[in-house]
């Protein structure tokens, strides 16, 4: 496969630009659910898809071979997302400052994360950096192996596989509190319920 997309990279830039449609085909899906995952709220990841497939057609001249394609266009939608989520992060915090938090609505990214996660999972991922969630993703529901996530994430694959295992281990650390924390607040309503 990884033959028939650099053939189908080659003629693209030799000005064939109708064969992009294939590579559109190929990983448009893919990298959806890439962006969903990391971004949380399907809107954004539908218009994010649409926006970095522009952004590799603009750019695929600089496209070399010596990477995987795969690669390559991973790392152009890890930066895009990071500058959505940065730009997202920035404008809540500047609404926790304009507005009261009563008249904030509800966030629907948290429902349809809640939908992507179990809840403790989704509560404990939002603990996480955005590099750290980037970097689950990448390994847990992408299983991408470490030399493509160093190359997404410009780091050599030794400071990936350290940071994966501090990220893990981190989580795993959130999800155990999150779950005590759920546990006793069972238990109270449960107490009082009898009572």
């Amino acid at each position: 496969m990884d033959e028939e997309i650099e053939a189908c990279i080659t003629r693209v830039q030799n000005g064939e630009t109708d064969q992009y449609t294939f590579i559109v085909q190929r990983f448009q899906h893919p990298i959806f659910l890439y962006c969903w995952r990391l971004m949380g709220n399907r809107q954004d990841a539908e218009d994010a898809v649409q926006d970095i497939l522009v952004k590799a057609f603009e750019n695929i001249y600089r496209y070399r071979p010596d990477v995987r394609f795969a690669s390559w266009l991973y790392k152009l939608a890890y930066h895009h997302c990071l500058n959505l989520l940065r730009r997202r992060n920035f404008q809540r915090k500047l609404k926790l400052v304009l507005f009261d938090q009563e008249t904030i609505v509800h966030n629907p990214d948290y429902d349809i994360e809640k939908s992507l996660f179990s809840e403790p999972l989704s509560l404990a991922l939002q603990k996480l950096t955005i590099e750290e969630r980037n970097l689950l993703v990448l390994r847990v529901f992408e299983e991408k192996p470490f030399g493509d996530i160093g190359i997404i994430m410009g780091k050599s694959t030794e400071a990936v596989k350290k940071k994966y295992s501090r990220t893990r281990a981190k989580l795993m650390k959130q999800l155990h509190t999150i779950e005590e924390v759920q546990q006793c607040l069972s238990y109270e309503t449960l107490s009082r319920t009898k009572a």
